[in-house]
């Protein structure tokens, strides 16, 4: 397992994964190697754990092909901005635009101005989990936070969110 130390002008130390299934470790300029290897030490469990997780994902989930690529967009732009419509009509809640990115770190966002960002990578998962995040960025029109007002929006229109969150875990 390759694991790099990247020290900066920081109090804390952190741990993590990346793309590649390297491990980072940022950590403060002054800190010692030996503190630095018992932090990896410490979260030895921790960093297995979460290690298997990222290989089943790349797994379940590998880098398209430059035509898959192109035709997960194709669907993206088919499919997201009827199922937008339709949601934000039964939520009265309307974006100012909807834009498809090729985000690796995010299914969607919501703009302070109400654009809704949507990757195309989110048509690789089940309908129901897209479903999810386009209702969870509408709310976001009405709450820009995750906050208990937030959780019940999105629970008045998909009860069984929490289900559909957990397939974009898998």
């Amino acid at each position: 397992m390759e694991v790099r130390v990247i020290r900066s002008r920081r109090r804390t130390v952190s741990l993590e994964i990346q793309r590649d299934l390297s491990v980072l470790i940022r950590a403060p300029l002054g800190m010692p190697e030996e503190e630095i290897s018992r932090f990896l030490e410490r979260h030895r469990d921790w960093l297995a754990r979460h290690m298997e997780e990222a290989r089943a994902r790349q797994e379940r989930h590998p880098e398209p092909s430059p035509e898959q690529a192109e035709a997960l967009i194709r669907r993206a732009k088919e499919i997201l901005p009827g199922k937008v419509a339709h949601y934000a009509a039964e939520m009265g809640l309307y974006p100012t635009g909807i834009t498809i990115t090729g985000a690796r770190t995010r299914f969607g966002s919501c703009s302070p101005k109400n654009r809704l960002c949507f990757s195309w990578r989110l048509m690789d998962y089940p309908e129901k989990a897209i479903d999810y995040v386009v209702v969870h960025e509408l709310a976001h029109i009405r709450h820009k936070n995750h906050g208990p007002q937030f959780h019940a929006l999105v629970a008045s229109v998909l009860p069984d969110h929490r289900e559909r969150r957990a397939l974009l875990r898998r």
